[in-house]
């Protein structure tokens, strides 16, 4: 029966089925985050005998008055911002033009995938040799002699095209499914309505990809909150030339395992989870209220 209510047999068996998954969680992700939430209000505490002699919001205070957290807020909103943007329009774009070549599609689609599967290790040794000062691949094709990875105006952009690039194949492989998801009938009924190709683009094209659009947007902006191994092989093992690179991320591992702070870095985690929250959440705001004028009517 499809109506059928399910039984006391029937739910033990599919909590049964979940248990696993549920245990897997609940130790490597939920625990975690309630034990970093509480150890950001330990102001006295053993890491090593896990003791506890005070807590309070010391740790918090102590983010707000540093300015090197300061610091690390800022590159972290500028890599974002620089990041999320570019990394769309450019899946989009490319993969828009890799739909009109359906004979060298496969083959495109494997070469920009190969970034996202490649080793960040191996990624940051080509980027360092593109970016050397003088004998770089991008300094050669400029025709100047920027010290991309050194000077302290460049670095963040040199990580910001590292990483834009990096992201590229995943979301133009999810683009690519979403346009040959499109029934071709929207297009013929545009072209016969008189429908320019832009007209097609931006009243059937965006509109079809927007479910695929808020998943790639999001996934992006949670990324590039959490970069981190990125900075740490492009730099070898530093924040960038006099912290130019530091982001919020790689301030928590420096105050964790470099500095062994760890109720500040698990302050400095919480802070950061704040944001992640609260730009994801804006970006599900302003992608409702474009779904009213994308769809005509309200989600």
């Amino acid at each position: 029966m499809i109506n059928a209510k399910p039984t006391l047999k029937s739910t033990l068996k599919a909590l049964l089925y979940l248990a696993p998954l549920l245990i897997v969680t609940i130790t490597f992700t939920i625990w975690p985050l309630i034990s970093s939430f509480l150890m950001s209000f330990y102001t006295k505490y053993n890491y090593f005998t896990n003791q506890v002699k005070a807590m309070g919001g010391a740790n918090f205070a102590y983010l707000w008055q540093n300015p090197d957290f300061h610091l690390a807020v800022r590159n972290t909103l500028v890599f974002v911002i620089g990041v999320v943007p570019l990394t769309v329009i450019l899946s989009l774009g490319i993969a828009l033009l890799l739909n009109q070549i359906n004979w060298l599609s496969s083959f495109f689609r494997t070469i920009y995938f190969l970034p996202f599967v490649t080793s960040t290790v191996a990624i940051s040794l080509v980027w360092n040799w593109i970016f050397h000062q003088d004998n770089g691949l991008l300094n050669a094709l400029l025709g100047g002699s920027v010290d991309w990875l050194n000077d302290p105006h460049y670095s963040l952009t040199a990580l910001i095209i590292v990483c834009v690039w990096r992201g590229l194949g995943f979301n133009i492989v999810l683009f690519l499914a979403g346009l040959n998801n499109i029934d071709n009938h929207y297009y013929q009924a545009a072209k016969l309505d008189g429908a320019s190709a832009w007209q097609q683009f931006t009243n059937v094209t965006l509109p079809m990809l927007a479910p695929i659009t808020v998943l790639i947007t999001v996934n992006e902006i949670i990324s590039s909150f959490k970069v981190f191994d990125q900075i740490y092989a492009l730099f070898h093992g530093q924040a960038g030339p006099a912290n130019a690179d530091l982001t919020m991320m790689y301030y928590l591992y420096q105050k964790f395992y470099v500095e062994g702070q760890y109720p500040v870095a698990a302050a400095s985690g919480v802070v950061l989870f704040i944001f992640i929250v609260i730009i994801t959440g804006l970006a599900f705001w302003y992608f409702q209220r474009h779904s009213i004028k994308i769809w005509g009517r309200r989600s």
